[in-house]
């Protein structure tokens, strides 16, 4: 069985956040972001870390942009123009459109952690990224979100 990890920084400590990956044995860190050196990331900016999974973690950090929705989507639901659902159907279909699962595969991810910025699951990408990560490949997949 592969397992996919997923978790937001937002609310967390580097602390809580580095115990949560190192303490359920994630095996590499995959930053699921458009943008991933925000000012407001804090110790999230990807340079950063790239640095801490090594030394704290000792797994690797890599930045996937195909896995981020497009920055018009992320826009229009901040602003409100899309509601959830609309976003779940949007995303999904840029999904499919990248060819994500016969792009990159799905078993070099098994116990990978995928990371972006909500603090929760609910209404936040890592969470549809797994799911069709789970729905669309022939592998049994089990997702476990780090909170």
């Amino acid at each position: 069985m592969i397992k996919l990890y997923t978790i937001g920084f937002t609310k967390k400590s580097a602390e809580k956040f580095f115990n949560l990956l190192r303490n359920n044995n994630v095996k590499q860190l995959v930053d699921v972001r458009i943008s991933n050196s925000s000012q407001l990331a804090g110790f999230a900016k990807g340079c950063d870390l790239a640095f801490f999974t090594k030394e704290i973690c000792h797994i690797p950090y890599t930045h996937i942009v195909d896995f981020a929705p497009t920055k018009e989507l992320l826009d229009r639901w901040h602003k409100q123009e899309v509601s959830w659902s609309e976003y779940e159907k949007i995303y999904t279909k840029i999904l499919t459109e990248r060819n994500i699962l016969q792009k990159y595969g799905i078993k070099k991810f098994d116990e990978a952690c995928f990371l972006c910025s909500e603090d929760t699951p609910e209404y936040c990408h890592r969470r549809l990224l797994t799911e069709y990560m789970q729905k669309h490949s022939k592998e049994d997949i089990k997702i476990i979100h780090l909170i």
